[in-house]
């Protein structure tokens, strides 16, 4: 499709040429195993530990803090299961607090924790999808060992007071689990300002290859396996790395200032906004109105359904999402805007759209116009249905 059209960039985003261009000349020109001792091997090494010094770099961390996985989805199993099962097995509790909106990676591995006997409590969220910290301070206990929240939430963008709670978790010896997929390349991730001890980033949702991801596991932070297998990754990821997608990782990592994701996406994101607002007066804006990604809009248009919506506009060759890329079924409502206190026609309603490096502002407009004929077309024959 035209690439200028794709508007799901929270779901993955298209690669950098220069990234395409250096994963094609790994895997054409760099047959090693990093773990070989000849030449082919070292170099392979090389390739990885250049990109993992570059990515730990640019969230202020040590380059033996990164750790590679092949998701994001790996990386907080990784996380959750890793740090929770460790602290059990030391005697330091079972209680975890999560966010009511995280990521089904986070959600899915805590239901499976509390068949392991854990003691889960998911933290509220507001009308605008973000947590109270005085909630979360109210919620710890003696035997919390762990918190986890996303960053900025991939169905809405809300951005989370993660900086107030990681000072919190720090003070009480509670380990901070980070889920920055969302954010990474689009708003600025610091490890230290965060104080967050555990940290997920994937490749594909910034300009790089799907396949490679890295979890930030802070000095002294101590994960139990969920693999096994060699030594590679500290021993907490083995298997052999994935060098052509890592190579990508890191180079579109050093391009996050080139092509500025979260200035360019504000941009078109205020554009297309006023388009709707005058457009479609009634539409409703989902998320927090200042703490938010400036690369997702998502909205409601009363009496449209999103799903047909987006189909409608995937029909004229608009990629768009009623919901995030890894619900179970967008025919479903959205449980993020559930637990933010929509009702669920409200939910049905909902069109995600992230803008991304390859749109334009011309592109913007077409989807404005074609938003609007959509909804009055729709309004219309609804009208028309309640009539007869």
């Amino acid at each position: 499709m035209d690439s200028r059209r794709y508007f799901d960039h929270a779901a993955t985003t298209p690669m950098y040429p220069e990234v395409l261009a250096a994963v094609h000349r790994v895997m054409e020109e760099e047959i090693g195993n990093p773990g070989s001792l000849h030449q082919a091997g070292l170099r392979a090494k090389e390739i990885v530990e250049e990109s993992r010094s570059v990515i730990a770099r640019s969230i202020g961390a040590r380059d033996r803090e990164i750790v590679f996985t092949a998701s994001g989805t790996e990386a907080n199993n990784l996380a959750l299961f890793g740090a929770a099962r460790r602290r059990a097995r030391k005697g330091e509790g079972r209680h975890i607090l999560v966010g009511a909106i995280e990521h089904p990676s986070v959600l899915r591995v805590t239901d499976q924790l509390v068949r392991e006997g854990f003691e889960v409590e998911r933290l509220p969220v507001d009308r605008h999808g973000r947590v109270d910290p005085a909630e979360v301070g109210r919620r710890l206990r003696q035997d919390t060992i762990l918190v986890s929240l996303m960053h900025a939430n991939n169905v809405v963008g809300s951005i989370q007071p993660v900086e107030i709670i990681g000072e919190m978790t720090r003070q009480r010896g509670v380990l901070f689990h980070v889920d920055a997929v969302q954010s990474f390349g689009k708003i600025p991730v610091d490890v230290r300002r965060i104080r967050a001890d555990l940290l997920t980033l994937d490749a594909h949702k910034m300009g790089g290859p799907k396949g490679a991801a890295a979890l930030y596991v802070h000095k002294g932070t101590r994960l139990d396996p969920v693999i096994f297998g060699g030594g590679q990754e500290r021993q907490l990821r083995p298997g052999t790395p994935n060098v052509p997608a890592i190579a990508g990782f890191g180079k579109a990592v050093e391009l996050m200032e080139r092509y500025a994701l979260g200035e360019r996406g504000a941009a078109l994101r205020r554009r297309l906004a006023e388009h709707i607002r005058r457009s479609i007066p009634e539409c409703v804006v989902f998320g927090h109105p200042e703490e938010s990604l400036p690369t997702i809009l998502t909205i409601g248009i009363p009496k449209v359904e999103g799903q047909l919506l987006m189909l409608e506009l995937d029909r004229r060759g608009f990629a768009v999402s009623s919901g995030s890329a890894c619900s179970a079924s967008e025919s479903e409502p959205s449980y993020v805007l559930l637990a933010m206190g929509y009702s669920r026609d409200e939910a049905l309603e909902s069109l995600r759209i992230s803008l991304g490096w390859t749109n334009t502002e011309s592109s913007v407009d077409e989807l404005g116009e074609a938003l609007s004929e959509i909804a009055a077309e729709m309004r219309s024959a609804a009208l028309s249905i309640r009539g007869k």
